[in-house]
């Protein structure tokens, strides 16, 4: 399996592709598959890097 999400860096923005009422997270930490993501409208959410590929947010 790959990581979906291994170039996501702290402090980058990005939306969850499945939950859009979540708003914009920033990226807090990408460590063994696992991203801890703050977002907006959720709080802190850790991210299975091997099931879910976060969007990332250029223009917010």
């Amino acid at each position: 399996m790959d990581d979906l999400n291994a170039i996501m860096t702290p402090g980058m923005l990005v939306r969850h592709p499945e939950r859009p009422e979540w708003g914009v997270g920033q990226v807090q930490s990408n460590s063994a598959g696992k991203v801890t993501v703050n977002f907006r409208g959720e709080g802190k959410i850790v991210i299975d890097s091997f099931r879910v590929g976060l969007m990332p947010v250029f223009d917010d």
